[in-house]
């Protein structure tokens, strides 16, 4: 506590004295950070840690991967642009890319959400506060979070499994350009149609004869493209993850919000009936009291 002076009383303190106060300063930061700590939800960070991460992974690499499939299809395969009212590979790769930065953005802010939803869930919160009421609106809030969660939960489920097509089809494609190097002689080719890129009509494939082929297995493109497709994979099974995780820390949070909302309604009949018998107990002794004068 310190003790303000008049400016008429104004004492002038020498500077080894200033300086001893520096060890309560750092005494004082420290439980500023002590108690910091205490307020954060661990769980709650550690899900958006790792649901920021795998969004990240999942974003860049993912775009960076649709890249260098454009650059391929057009340096290798020779697809070329449609016009515009026509729904070709290339315009749904665009299209993708959009995707991608709507993807970004909300699940920024939904880990925002959630974070701060977990802050205000923690009991902690209360310790420091003091105790606090839980509304209808609280519960249903945790409740819509549950729900958003599942439903993000289930399309990151096909996300994943979306992903997974791009890494099959660029592991048979490295598979043989690996093959052509060890089997002398062999006569593979690599059909867009196959893969439902290009239409039935338009034929656009490579085989290993061809001096395109050759370029296209010694290039860094096709290697790079492919492992960024891997990483986009394991970042939508890290986003998968997270979804997980936020599932069991919304769940226990409903269950304490529930039977905080329980002990709320048991505080609130027995602080009533206590009133109650505080009011019967005091008609008994005014009763009692005009009886006997």
């Amino acid at each position: 506590i310190i003790k303000h002076t008049p400016p008429s009383q104004t004492q002038y303190y020498p500077l080894h004295c200033i300086s001893s106060s520096i060890p309560l300063l750092l005494c004082l930061l420290l439980l500023c950070c002590v108690k910091c700590l205490g307020v954060l939800p661990y769980a709650s960070l550690f899900a958006t840690i790792l649901l920021y991460a795998g969004v990240a992974l999942f974003c860049g690499c993912g775009h960076e991967a649709l890249s260098g499939t454009v650059t391929i299809l057009q340096n290798y395969f020779e697809v070329v642009r449609a016009p515009m009212e026509t729904l070709d590979v290339l315009t749904m790769i665009d299209i993708l890319k959009y995707v991608i930065y709507g993807v970004a953005a909300a699940f920024f802010v939904y880990g925002i959400l959630l974070m701060v939803e977990g802050f205000f869930t923690t009991g902690a919160i209360r310790d420091l506060y003091g105790d606090f009421k839980i509304t209808a609106c609280g519960r249903c809030v945790s409740a819509w979070f549950i729900m958003l969660t599942y439903i993000f939960f289930l399309a990151w489920l096909g996300v994943t499994a979306f992903t997974s097509l791009p890494v099959f089809m660029y592991f048979n494609i490295w598979t043989i350009c690996q093959n052509t190097t060890v089997v002398e002689g062999a006569n593979l080719c690599l059909d867009l149609r196959q893969f439902g890129m290009v239409t039935i009509g338009e034929e656009r494939k490579v085989c290993t004869g061809s001096e395109k082929f050759f370029k296209m297995c010694e290039s860094n493109e096709l290697d790079m493209t492919f492992h960024l497709f891997v990483c986009a994979l394991a970042g939508a099974g890290a986003a998968v993850i997270a979804m997980v995780h936020y599932l069991m820390v919304l769940s226990a949070n409903w269950a304490y919000v529930k039977d905080a909302c329980r002990m709320q309604k048991y505080e609130d009949i027995k602080s009533k009936e206590e009133q109650e018998l505080h009011d019967i107990h005091s008609t008994r002794s005014k009763e009692r009291l005009n009886a006997y004068t």
